[in-house]
């Protein structure tokens, strides 16, 4: 385990306890909260690198939107156990 001492303007802290978000455990949480965000980030990225080396053809509002609807779709049939 690892003692880390940060400096914060003093509002922040006061508005940060009054939250409770000042534990160890929520500040943990919100730590790796955030790690994961920039980690699925970083990926999406890196596809997005890809599919520009791939050269393939950006897809129009109404494709993304007939893809969504797909996915949930299947979602909804698997969820109902069919």
């Amino acid at each position: 385990m690892t003692t880390i001492q940060i400096e914060l303007p003093d509002a922040t802290v006061k508005a940060a306890q009054a939250e409770g978000l000042l534990t160890s455990q929520t500040l943990t949480r919100l730590l790796s909260e955030e790690l994961c965000r920039h980690q699925a980030a970083a990926r999406l990225l890196k596809i997005a690198d890809r599919l520009a080396e791939a050269d393939v053809a950006p897809m129009s509002m109404d494709e993304i939107d007939a893809e969504v609807k797909a996915a949930r779709a299947e979602r909804q049939r698997r969820a109902a156990g069919h």
